[in-house]
């Protein structure tokens, strides 16, 4: 079944150094951009993390050091990376919990001017997760009929996403809308975060609350209010910058100065 689409729909994987989205870094992008005219369009590239990239993440994509000594830092491929999304929506596995907050953090780190809030998310892993409970190579195998050659190398794996999406709108026209506000609701799944590492969300009067720690379901607000030293302590810390971004709007909200 091909797309429906208003828009591009951006299909993208990344290979980093790592799994935490507040420190690892973008070692390789690949998008995949689905066309509403069925047409599609690729980027590839190769980017220096500046930090070194640990013999335990090469192991499992391939990319040494070595490999990316020579390659643009992501400051200097930020714009051009945004460019080619422009006006996209967002498609990955796994892509809500962190390729999508790892690359919002990238672009952070350039400039505030990078802004995604307009897009709708849709993340293949959730849609397969709720369906049958599977891995990328098991959904390739099991939805589209093919053995994953290559895995964990940007290209092939997001090729297989965008196939896997394609062939699970065959499998479940009852359950799924070939509607990218429909996917991108349905493959939040049961998420209310308000930042992508859920470290805040929605309570059920759609109030932030806290999700983690000392103040697990505390409005961030009445947490900020009797206890302000919490916000400066968050911000200072080791947390995510779109969580950070996060924080500073809600209390931008109780204090404009």
């Amino acid at each position: 079944m091909e797309f429906k689409l208003s828009r591009p729909l951006a299909f993208f994987d990344l290979e980093t150094t790592g799994t935490d989205v507040a420190t690892d870094r973008i070692v390789e992008i690949c998008i995949i951009k689905a066309m509403p005219d069925g047409s599609e369009e690729k980027y590839l590239q190769r980017i220096n993390p500046t930090i070194p990239i640990p013999a335990s993440s090469t192991a499992i994509h391939g990319i040494s050091n070595e490999d990316v000594s020579s390659s643009p830092s992501f400051e200097y491929k930020a714009q051009e990376v945004y460019d080619f999304l422009n006006d996209c929506d967002l498609a990955g596995y796994n892509s809500n919990r962190f390729d999508i907050p790892l690359l919002i953090e990238e672009f952070l780190r350039v400039s505030d001017k990078f802004d995604l809030a307009d897009r709708k998310f849709v993340d293949v892993q959730n849609i397969f997760h709720r369906m049958e409970q599977r891995t990328l190579v098991a959904a390739y195998k099991f939805y589209c009929g093919k053995e994953l050659i290559n895995a964990h190398s940007a290209e092939a794996d997001v090729r297989a996403t965008l196939e896997v999406l394609k062939s699970q709108l065959d499998r479940y026209p009852d359950d799924l809308e070939n509607d990218i506000d429909n996917l991108s609701e349905f493959s939040k799944g049961n998420s209310r975060n308000v930042d992508f590492a859920g470290r805040v969300a929605l309570d059920e009067n759609d109030v932030p609350v806290f999700n983690f720690g000392k103040h697990k379901g505390k409005a961030v607000k009445d947490v900020f209010k009797t206890e302000p030293s919490y916000y400066h302590w968050m911000i200072n810390a080791d947390f995510p910058k779109f969580t950070k971004k996060v924080l500073t709007s809600i209390w931008k909200e109780m204090d404009p100065r």
